[in-house]
């Protein structure tokens, strides 16, 4: 077994980005089933794809482009837009009590501010990282950072 596929290679990714991979994906309001199914896919992939990475940052950008692409991604899927029956909708188990705290108001705000907002504030990047993480031009993550900031206070203010 070679190094890059070893149990240690996968414990090191997990412990290093599997928060944040959650996070991001939390952000984009999907469940915590389809977070944790996107953190693991993207461990496979890192896994079996033996990528070469500048330095640590280069990989950290790179696996949450990687995890912002899979929640797109999600998002655009058949499977996240099919209809229900009534009947199937009756069985379906109560929702997940909601975390309280300013990453669950984040959540609650539209997907592009909230994604902004949380990679601003809890991964640190910059706003160029962030367009580049993100997919959009500089000028539209500063103005997605700043809208969310707007957003973030007018639901803090409504909950005080």
């Amino acid at each position: 077994m070679s190094e890059w596929n070893s149990p240690r290679q996968a414990e090191r990714f997990v412990a290093d980005y599997a928060d944040s991979i959650l996070r991001i994906s939390l952000t984009y309001s999907l469940s915590r089933e389809d977070a944790q199914d996107i953190c693991q896919d993207i461990f496979l992939k890192l896994l079996e794809g033996r990528m070469e990475f500048a330095d640590g940052d280069h990989e950290r950008a790179y696996i949450l482009r990687m995890a912002v692409n899979a929640c797109k991604g999600l998002l655009k899927s058949a499977r996240r837009r099919r209809n229900v029956p009534m009947e199937e909708a009756a069985q379906a188990a109560a929702p997940e009590p909601e975390d309280s705290g300013l990453l669950e108001l984040i959540r609650t705000l539209p997907r592009h501010y909230g994604a902004a907002l949380y990679l601003f504030y809890y991964e640190g990047y910059s706003l160029e990282e962030i367009a580049q993480i993100t997919g959009c031009a500089p000028a539209a993550a500063r103005k997605r950072l700043s809208r969310g900031r707007k957003l973030l206070a007018r639901e803090l203010e409504v909950a005080l």
